[in-house]
């Protein structure tokens, strides 16, 4: 039976109809402790919902609709690595990557090499083929062997070794990799290369680019050992690079890209901050993980923000998502979570290979405040559309300067009270603006809104963050019976650009494409 059919999903249908045209200034008029009510505290963390166009009872039918896709069912298989992503015959076991000593026998494995590792290019152990320290680290990957670790980079710019400098080239564009060669030393640089089955287009033709300018310099291919190592599932590939097998790092194909960065894909993170940070991330997501496992639904954080972003998609008609984190630290984390959900949830066939006929996952998308006020905050507040809002605030500065923290909370605080509440036209008026503006300083309000704060942003809190919206994009793969662990939808424009890279290369037969792509070869070709 589809969800859409079922009893709990035509009593939140009707409940819907009743609660769209109430106003959140309403909603809080009604029930002065509707923070406390609507609100969730957990090992520090605080996550305010009371924002959102929902109430108790909304919540209610919602818990009643996961009961409904088996919620508490489909998390205990995710936990005891059944292959619930059924399309590709696997299981998604990310979980075990940051297990601790219940990690198995194979990651603990791996995770101890990885700690040698970046113990002797910390301590100058490790050195390049000239005998000199690395201090340079390039990370070569695309997608999840790129974004996460990246957004970590940055999130922790706090706790960076001092000695160590970490860079990412995902983008198979020349100008992405040339800037960065340019102003590096081959003699001091590393380069890590990021791909499961080492055949990744993007990602090989950017290491072979660093190869050539590696031995440019060196001379000779005994210099690869000391400046390129692999993290891949495919040793013979790695091998042909001429990576040696003690410099590749392993991880399997239970790992999901996107939920990969627990595994030797966080080799440039460890890098970047040290062993102990690291595993400070590790056990912060571990600490999440507890949560979502054992938590009940109205007490559930993954839970509840999945249940929330269902609200808004299917029953508000929210078709995008703002993600606005009040950190520049955290600047990336829009981005990473545009992969994370949209990779995830874009889909329209469920798990039963049948239209699933509604709304999947929002357009995630998102800036840093106070970055984002000056640039799209006018269409949320007066552009007519209904755009869910989570805040990401700090409690503590990362980096503490004095009168910028203050000044970036008050900031965060004001847009979503604006965005809730908004200003009827006799608020103007009492503000002694003139008539003829009083049309164009009403703010309608009931934008619904969230705001997560986070004691720090320290490599155990950031960890937490991660594995929170990881559980949420679980979730809602339950809630709308989609397989959230598959990504088909990657793979036709990946089998085209293989077929064009001969045609613009003047090889082969074009008439098997359309007149607009046959057309636009030839230009290419021509010019």
């Amino acid at each position: 039976m589809k969800l859409t059919t079922t009893p709990a999903w035509q009593a939140l249908a009707a409940h819907a109809d009743t609660l769209r045209q109430q106003h959140l200034r309403d909603l809080f008029a009604a029930d002065s402790e509707r923070f406390a009510r609507l609100s969730l505290h957990h090992d520090g963390l605080l996550l305010d919902y009371s924002k959102q166009r929902v109430t108790a009872e909304t919540m209610a039918l919602l818990r009643q609709l996961a009961d409904t896709a088996d919620f508490t069912g489909w998390r205990q298989k995710l936990c005891d690595g059944a292959a619930i992503n059924h399309t590709e015959g696997r299981s998604a076991r990310h979980m075990d990557l940051r297990a601790g000593e219940q990690a198995p026998p194979e990651v603990r494995a791996v995770l101890a090499r990885l700690q040698t590792f970046c113990n002797s290019v910390h301590s100058g152990e490790w050195r390049g083929y000239s005998g000199e320290r690395i201090t340079d680290v390039v990370n070569i990957g695309i997608g999840g062997s790129d974004l996460g670790p990246r957004m970590a980079v940055l999130a922790l710019a706090a706790h960076q070794q001092p000695d160590i400098d970490v860079h990412f080239i995902a983008n198979v564009d020349g100008a992405d990799i040339a800037p960065l060669l340019a102003r590096l030393n081959p003699r001091t640089t590393l380069f890590i290369v990021a791909s499961k089955t080492f055949t990744t287009l993007e990602t090989l033709t950017n290491a072979r680019t660093a190869r050539a300018w590696l031995l440019a310099t060196a001379g000779s291919d005994s210099a690869i050992a000391r400046h390129f190592v692999g993290i891949s599932t495919n040793r013979i590939l790695t091998s042909a690079f001429g990576i040696p097998d003690a410099n590749v790092f392993e991880f399997w194909d239970w790992v999901g890209g996107r939920f990969s960065m627990w595994s030797a894909i966080g080799l440039s993170v460890a890098l970047a901050v040290g062993w102990r940070n690291f595993s400070e991330l590790l056990a912060g997501a571990r600490a999440m993980d507890m949560h979502f496992m054992t938590a009940p639904a109205a007490g559930n954080m993954p839970l509840t923000l999945a249940l929330l972003s269902l609200w808004n998609t299917n029953f508000l008609d929210a078709a995008t998502e703002a993600m606005l984190p009040y950190s520049q630290s955290l600047h990336l984390f829009p981005a990473y979570l545009q992969q994370l959900e949209m990779e995830s949830n874009g889909k329209q066939i469920d798990r039963d290979g049948q239209p699933l006929g509604i709304a999947s996952s929002p357009v995630i998308w998102g800036e840093s405040g106070t970055n984002g006020q000056h640039s799209f905050y006018q269409l949320f507040h007066q552009g007519g559309r209904t755009i869910p809002c989570d805040f990401v605030a700090l409690r503590e500065a990362d980096f503490p300067l004095p009168g910028h923290h203050i000044s970036l909370l008050a900031n965060c605080l004001a847009q979503s009270a604006a965005l809730a509440f908004g200003q009827t036209a006799d608020e103007v008026r009492a503000a002694g603006v003139g008539e003829a503006l009083v049309p164009y300083k009403v703010f309608p309000g009931n934008q619904p809104s969230t705001t997560l704060l986070l004691p720090k942003l320290d490599p155990h809190t950031l960890g937490r963050l991660l594995a929170l919206f990881e559980h949420k994009v679980f979730c809602l793969g339950v809630l709308w019976n989609l397989n959230a662990f598959d990504q088909w939808g990657v793979e036709l424009g990946k089998q085209l650009a293989s077929q064009l890279t001969p045609l613009l290369e003047g090889q082969g037969d074009a008439t098997v494409f359309d007149s607009s792509t046959r057309g636009l070869i030839a230009a290419l070709r021509k010019a």
